[in-house]
């Protein structure tokens, strides 16, 4: 008799042959192995998915949420950080609009499909209002901190910060977010649960055993980290493809930022189509808070090791649209409750960001 597995089975395999197809790069297969690793990366993502909402539901919320930021944003720090070193002096803006594309993303493209959605399938959704309003002061903080004020200091002329400065910056930016994962995991745990879980059935089906989550949590690692090394592996093709088209460099950063962000993109989604809008939130805003307040310390540890200059301060078309992105999701989450005219007013200003990227 076959023994039953714990996780389905392609859940396991996938980012195994993933993995092996990203060792056998070297081979020089040709085109159609591009294919292959473009699906190995997206069925990676599934998998990841998957093996998230196994942990979440093991350990709880916000625990679980909290556990898939962490994860994805250490992993995308590895890989600027990477890139960083080895790509020299023309990488100086690498972690600045990183970080940008990932924090708009986040917050007009995630968190405005998963309004939409939600809105088209439950006219109102609801949410904790505590909780959103903890995580949204706290990203105001750190994103005016390290992307704008750059602009607008003396001691070194242009977006840059002095080594004082920026050994400053990174200490209160890991200073505020880890101030808020205390409130959200221990002083303040309730503002992050759900109002009302009474129609989730998710929240009361009987939890997986330790032995699953633990191999779900393994592989969890598993699956981001092919994610993000299968994202760099194809980079030169998305950039070569870029530049035939006449679109600005800088998209390669969006590009890449939106392949990292895949898995909680997609869990994001798949909690609000179970009315399950405080998870999709805490999902979407913790890892807004984890990619800059955790990557621009790293950062600036790198620069001050190498001495490498870091630009960071945002041109004025990029704060506009960050500020404006800032402003809309505190005016549209300020109620405790949503709908789709949120969600629409939020895609809009995803749609004008990329707009303006491929035509400046």
């Amino acid at each position: 008799m076959i023994k039953r597995l714990p996780l389905p089975l392609w859940t396991i395999l996938i980012p195994i042959l993933a993995w092996l197809a990203y060792f056998a790069m070297s081979l020089n297969l040709g085109s159609l192995f591009i294919i292959a690793l473009i699906a190995g990366l997206i069925g990676s993502v599934l998998a990841a998915v998957h093996h998230a909402e196994v942990v979440a539901h093991s350990v709880g919320e916000p625990y679980g949420t909290l556990l898939l930021a962490l994860a994805i944003t250490i992993i995308e720090v590895a890989l600027i950080v990477s890139l960083m070193l080895t790509g020299g002096p023309e990488t100086t803006a690498l972690a600045r609009d990183t970080v940008l594309a990932a924090v708009m993303i986040i917050l007009t493209g995630i968190i405005g499909i998963c309004l939409l959605v939600g809105g088209i399938k439950f006219k109102e959704q609801v949410f904790s209002l505590n909780g959103v309003s903890a995580a949204l002061v706290t990203l105001t903080a750190i994103l005016v901190l390290t992307l704008i004020l750059p602009n607008y200091t003396t001691s070194k002329p242009g977006p840059f910060y002095s080594p004082t400065q920026l050994g400053f910056v990174a200490i209160i930016s890991l200073v505020l977010y880890g101030t808020f994962v205390m409130v959200q995991t221990v002083r303040h745990r309730d503002f992050f649960l759900p109002p009302d879980d009474s129609g989730d059935e998710d929240a009361h089906a009987t939890p997986p055993s330790k032995k699953t989550a633990i191999l779900s949590g393994i592989l969890l690692l598993v699956c981001l980290g092919i994610v993000v090394l299968l994202a760099k592996a194809i980079a030169p093709d998305i950039e070569r493809t870029v530049i035939n088209i006449g679109a600005p460099k800088s998209l390669v950063g969006v590009i890449i930022a939106a392949v990292v962000l895949l898995p909680e993109g997609l869990a994001a989604y798949r909690a609000v189509t179970k009315n399950r809008l405080q998870t999709s939130l805490n999902l979407a805003l913790g890892s807004a808070l984890a990619s800059i307040g955790l990557t621009i310390p790293a950062v600036a540890l790198v620069a001050m090791i190498t001495g490498m200059t870091i630009t960071l301060g945002i041109d004025m078309k990029a704060t506009v649209l960050l500020l404006l992105a800032q402003f809309t999701i505190m005016l549209s989450l300020a109620t405790g409750k949503t709908n789709v005219l949120q969600g629409v007013v939020l895609l809009v200003i995803f749609a004008t960001y990329l707009f303006t990227i491929v035509m400046p």
